[in-house]
C-alpha cells in the first residue's frame, strides 16, 4: 500500500505549464482493466479517473484528520484574524496547513511510540483531508470578521449580539462552500485553472510523502526554499533584523546616494516622481518578499505579464489622469485612495469577463446541474457518468445552498432589518460573483473578496441607497461565501492532484466552517471590545475602514461616485467581454499576444507592487524553461511551494508573537 500510495502521488500531471512538467507515472486505480479499458481517455475527466485517481483504495476521510484538522484550523484562525485586524489581508493556510499537520502527527506518532502504543502513519490523502478542515477552519470564517462585521461595529458603534454572529458567520462559510460545487468539474476537472495555492500544497505534500532519490532531492529544494522565504520574512517583519545589518544597510545606502533610505515598510523604494508625486505613492515600488514571486512562477508567463500591464495601466496612467480629474485627492495618493477609485474599473472588467469564460462553457455547466431532473422526475439520466459516485452530487449543491441561502435572509431580515426581497438579491447575486472571485483564485491566487463586495454595495447603494446597514451586510454575504468558494475550490486542487475523493474532501472542508466559528467569534469579541478599539494603531482594520467608506460613500446612491469611476464601470464591463472575445476570435498563436482581462482587472485591485513581483516569478520561470529546463522540471515547482510555505508559516509566528507582546 505505501508503494501504491507513494507512485500514484507523484502523478500530479495537470497538463498545463509548469505543472505538466511534473512527473506523470501511472497506475490503474479501484476500476478493473475491462472497466478502464472502455473509458474514453480522450476526456479528461476520464482520463484523470484512470491514470490519478486513488481515493476508493487509501484512507482518506477518517476521524482523526478531521480533528486534527479542526484543532489546527482553530489556531490558525486566530492569526488570520489578527493580521486581517491588521493589514486588512487574509493569509491562505493551506500550505501551512500541510507542513504542520504532517509534522504534528509525526510528533505525536514518535511521542505515542515511546510510550509504547503504535499508530499508523497518515496516508497523503489524510493529510490533504487534515489540510482541508484547517484551511477551512482558519480561513473561511474569519475574512468577514475583518471586513464587514468590523465595519458594522465601526458604523453603528455597537456589536451585533454573538448567537447572530456565530450563525452569520456558519451561513456565509456553508453557502460558499456549497455554491463551489457546480464550478469544481468546469474549472479543475475541465478548464484545469492552477489555483497556485493548491497545486503548491499538492507539490508539498508529494515531496513529504515521497520516496527515493529524485524525490529526496525535491523535498530538500522544498525545505532549503522554504528556510529562505521564512527568513526573509522574519528579517522584514519582526522587527529585529539580524545583527541590525537590515537598518544598518538602509542607512548605509541612503546616506551614499544622498537619500532617507531605501527601504521602508518592507518595500524597496524607486526613486521617481510622476506629476510631482514620488512613485512609492503610487505604490510603485517593489516588495522586499519572495512569496508572490513564488505565485508568479507557477501561475504562467500570460497572467503574470498581463498583471504587469494593468498595474502600469493603473497606476501610471489612469490614477494620475484620476488625480488631474480630480476623482484621487494629490495629497492622499497612496494605495487606498487610488484603488477606492480604481476597484469599480477593475471589478467590472473582472466580473464580466468571468461571466463571459463560465456562459461560453454552458454545455458543461448544464451536465453540473443535470441532476436536478433527477431530483424530481426520479428518473436517472440515460448516460452513465463513472465519476458520479466521487463527486459531489447536485442534491447536496441544492440542499445546501438552500439552507444556508435562506439562513442569511432569515438573519438580514430579523437582525439587520433588510427585506426578504433584498435578501434573495444579495443570495443570487453572490452566486454570480463568487463564479468571479473563484476564477480570479484559479488564475491568480488571489481572491479579490473587497472587489467582489465593492460590487454588491454598489447595487444596493442603488436600490437601498439610504440604508448602511443594509448595504454593508448584503456585501457580507458576497465577500464571506466567495472566499470560502475560492478556498474549497483551492482545497480541491490539491486533491484533484493527488487522485483525492472529492465528496470526502467536501465534507472535511464542511466540518472545518464549525471548529473555525466556535474559535474566531468569541476571539473577535476579546480582540475588539467595542468600536473605539478600531481605527488605532493596535488594530487599524484597514479593510473595514474601506468597507464603512463605501456604505457611507453610496449612502447617496449611485451618483455619488465620481463621473470617473461611473465610466470606468462602464468602459471596464465592455472590456471584460471584448478581450477575451478578441482572443477567441483569433488565431491560436496570435492569442498569446492578447492580455488576460482577469488579469488586468486584477492589477487593479491590488497593489503594483504585488503585480510586479509575480511578472518576475513568472519571467524567471519563462527564462528557466527555455535554458534549463531539465532542472525547471525538476525543481521550479517544489522551490515556489517551499518559498511559499516559508514566508506563509513566518507570517503566522510573527503575528503570533506579536499579539502575546513577545517582539
Amino acid at each position: 500500500m505505501k508503494k501504491k500510495e507513494t507512485n500514484t502521488a507523484l502523478s500530479l500531471k495537470n497538463g498545463d505549464s509548469p505543472i505538466q512538467r511534473m512527473n506523470n507515472k501511472t497506475e490503474m486505480t479501484d476500476i478493473s482493466q475491462e472497466a478502464a479499458a472502455t473509458l474514453d481517455t480522450t476526456d479528461p475527466e476520464l482520463k484523470w479517473y484512470k491514470e490519478v485517481y486513488q481515493g476508493d483504495h487509501m484512507k482518506q476521510l477518517t476521524v482523526r484528520a478531521v480533528i486534527m484538522g479542526a484543532l489546527l484550523g482553530g489556531f490558525m484562525s486566530l492569526s488570520n484574524l489578527y493580521v486581517g485586524l491588521k493589514t486588512g489581508w487574509g493569509l491562505g493556510v493551506a500550505i501551512t496547513a500541510c507542513i504542520l499537520s504532517f509534522a504534528i502527527w509525526k510528533a505525536l506518532q514518535s511521542a505515542l511510540g515511546v510510550l509504547g502504543m503504535k499508530v499508523s502513519s497518515m496516508t497523503i490523502l489524510e493529510n490533504n483531508c487534515m489540510q482541508s478542515t484547517a484551511s477551512s477552519a482558519g480561513y473561511s470564517t474569519g475574512g468577514t470578521m475583518t471586513s464587514a462585521i468590523a465595519a458594522y461595529l465601526l458604523i453603528t458603534g455597537t456589536h451585533m449580539p454573538w448567537h447572530v454572529l456565530v450563525l452569520w458567520t456558519i451561513f456565509l462559510a456553508m453557502l460558499g462552500v456549497f455554491i463551489a460545487i457546480p464550478m469544481k468539474r468546469q474549472m479543475i476537472n475541465i478548464e484545469k485553472l492552477k489555483f497556485p495555492s493548491g497545486i503548491a500544497a499538492a507539490e508539498t505534500l508529494r515531496s513529504l510523502h515521497a520516496e527515493g532519490a529524485e524525490a529526496t532531492q525535491k523535498a530538500k529544494a522544498l525545505a532549503y526554499s522554504g528556510l529562505i522565504g521564512a527568513l526573509l520574512g522574519w528579517l522584514r517583519d519582526s522587527g529585529k533584523p539580524f545583527l541590525g545589518l537590515w537598518n544598518w544597510g538602509n542607512n548605509f545606502v541612503g546616506k551614499f546616494f544622498g537619500t532617507d533610505g531605501i527601504f521602508e515598510g518592507g518595500m524597496l523604494k524607486v526613486y521617481g516622481k510622476i506629476q510631482g508625486i514620488e512613485l512609492h505613492k503610487w505604490t510603485i515600488s517593489a516588495e522586499m518578499s519572495l512569496l508572490m514571486i513564488a505565485a508568479g512562477a507557477i501561475i504562467g508567463w500570460k497572467m503574470c505579464w498581463s498583471l504587469l500591464f494593468g498595474a502600469i495601466l493603473n497606476y501610471a496612467v489612469l490614477a494620475p489622469y484620476a488625480v488631474n480629474a480630480e476623482a484621487i485627492d494629490p495629497a492622499n495618493v497612496g494605495y487606498r485612495a487610488i484603488v477606492a477609485w480604481s476597484t469599480w474599473t477593475g471589478a467590472a472588467i473582472m466580473v464580466t469577463s468571468a461571466l463571459y469564460a463560465f456562459a461560453k462553457q454552458w454545455k458543461t455547466i448544464a451536465k453540473a446541474f443535470s441532476g436536478i431532473k433527477t431530483l424530481f422526475t426520479g428518473k436517472k439520466d440515460s448516460t452513465h457518468d463513472p465519476l458520479a459516485h466521487i463527486e459531489v452530487p447536485t442534491s447536496w449543491f441544492l440542499t445546501g445552498t438552500g439552507i444556508a441561502g435562506l439562513g442569511c435572509i432569515i438573519v438580514l431580515y430579523h437582525y439587520f432589518n433588510t427585506s426578504i426581497f433584498m435578501g434573495i438579491v444579495a443570495v443570487a447575486l453572490t452566486f454570480v460573483l463568487a463564479i468571479v472571485a473563484a476564477r480570479a483564485t484559479g488564475e491568480s491566487d488571489i481572491t479579490p473578496v473587497g472587489a467582489m463586495g465593492k460590487i454588491t454595495q454598489l447595487m444596493f447603494g442603488v436600490i437601498a441607497p439610504t440604508n448602511m446597514t443594509t448595504n454593508l451586510m448584503t456585501a457580507s454575504v458576497t465577500a464571506g461565501a466567495a472566499g470560502s468558494t475560492a478556498d474549497l475550490l483551492t482545497d480541491l486542487k490539491s486533491g484533484y492532484l493527488l487522485g483525492a475523493n472529492p465528496r470526502q474532501q467536501f465534507l472535511a472542508q464542511f466540518f472545518g466552517i464549525f471548529a473555525g466559528t466556535i474559535v474566531v467569534v468569541p476571539a473577535f469579541y476579546l480582540l475588539v471590545p467595542d468600536a473605539s478599539a478600531l481605527g488605532t494603531q493596535q488594530w487599524p482594520a484597514p479593510s473595514a475602514q474601506v468597507w464603512a467608506a463605501v456604505a457611507k460613500l453610496l449612502s447617496n446612491g449611485f451618483n455619488s461616485l465620481h463621473i470617473t469611476a461611473r465610466w470606468g464601470l462602464l468602459i471596464g464591463g465592455i472590456a471584460g467581454i471584448i478581450i477575451p472575445l478578441i482572443t477567441d476570435l483569433l488565431p491560436e498563436k496570435a492569442r498569446k499576444f492578447i492580455p488576460s482581462a482577469m488579469g488586468i482587472g486584477l492589477a487593479m485591485v491590488i497593489p503594483f507592487y504585488n503585480s510586479l513581483s509575480m511578472f518576475l516569478g513568472g519571467l524567471i520561470a519563462l527564462v528557466l524553461e527555455k535554458v534549463a529546463k531539465p532542472m525547471s522540471d525538476k525543481y521550479l515547482v517544489p522551490s515556489a511551494a517551499g518559498i511559499i510555505a516559508g514566508e506563509s508559516i513566518i507570517g503566522i509566528v510573527i503575528a503570533l508573537l506579536m499579539s502575546t507582546g513577545k517582539l
